[in-house]
């Protein structure tokens, strides 16, 4: 019994250490695309393609080609 309470509460630590990491890294990338559409020294196309640079550094850092397109209707 304590060894299963032990295992639950590692698990738990871990699940919520893992969830506030993924929260932290989230609000980073949001933040630089949120500096990146409000930088007023930059055209509209500036601000695009400094979106684009996030996306491509994302793209870069994890490894991935292509993201999985999910639809929110």
């Amino acid at each position: 019994m304590a060894t299963t309470v032990l295992a639950t509460d590692f698990v738990n630590v871990v699940a919520t250490e893992m969830a506030h990491g993924v929260e932290i890294a989230v609000e980073c990338w949001l933040s630089q695309i949120e500096r990146a559409l409000t930088d007023r020294h930059l055209t509209t196309l500036g601000r695009l393609n400094a979106v684009q640079e996030i996306l491509q550094d994302y793209k870069r850092i994890t490894g991935k080609a292509q993201l999985k397109s999910t639809r929110i209707e």
